[in-house]
């Protein structure tokens, strides 16, 4: 299925911080779905419930600390430490949100916080890997798929490092690099669309 998200607004008005975490987080939660549904039709084994919801909630660390490195260079540093927390407490919210439906047992606030604990704790571990404008090393990528490879069953576990960096990382990026631009430089897309005689949406 192929994704839509706007990723450059019409509006002249300024957008806050808060804002742009908004359309990140939507583009984050729709490309986690769209990876699971890739990874089923591959064969592997991921169960409403438990395994859903880990894998989700490392798919959305992952995408928030991407999105956290290409602020570094994008924006001022208050600025940056804005969106970033924004962003990680708009997810935080939407983990919170389906936790009822898919598990019911934690109690109201649990899977939120559960889940800044995971974003703090892997913000360590993914902080010695490097992201340019490339997008993120193979260090990084692969610290994704070693986080994404425990939360699938143990059947799966052997082909799913190739199946993380090789399809699901790239994709991701390459769509979070695209409406970060959109968003925080609208200049350079509408001066692409311009060169390139592009009008509308």
């Amino acid at each position: 299925m192929a994704l839509r998200l706007r990723n450059s607004f019409h509006s002249g008005r300024p957008r806050g911080m808060a804002e742009h975490a908004s359309v990140i987080a939507m583009l984050a939660w729709k490309l986690g779905q769209e990876s699971i549904t890739r990874m089923r039709e591959a064969d592997y084994d991921i169960e409403v419930g438990r395994g859903w919801f880990d894998f989700v909630c490392e798919y959305l660390v992952f995408l928030a600390l991407a999105a956290d490195r290409i602020a570094h260079d994008d924006l001022e540093a208050e600025q940056r430490a804005e969106f970033t927390v924004a962003l990680v407490k708009r997810l935080a919210q939407m983990v919170e949100e389906a936790r009822e439906a898919l598990l019911p047992d934690l109690l109201p606030g649990e899977a939120g916080r559960n889940f800044l604990e995971l974003y703090n704790r892997r913000s360590d571990e993914y902080a010695d890997f490097g992201f340019d404008a490339t997008g993120p090393d193979f260090g990084f990528r692969r610290c994704f798929a070693a986080c994404i490879k425990e939360t699938l069953p143990e059947k799966d576990r052997l082909w799913a490092v190739d199946q993380v960096m090789e399809i699901e990382s790239p994709e991701a990026i390459r769509m979070l690099q695209k409406t970060l631009l959109g968003i925080l430089h609208p200049e350079s897309v509408r001066s692409r669309r311009s060169r390139h005689g592009v009008t509308g949406e």
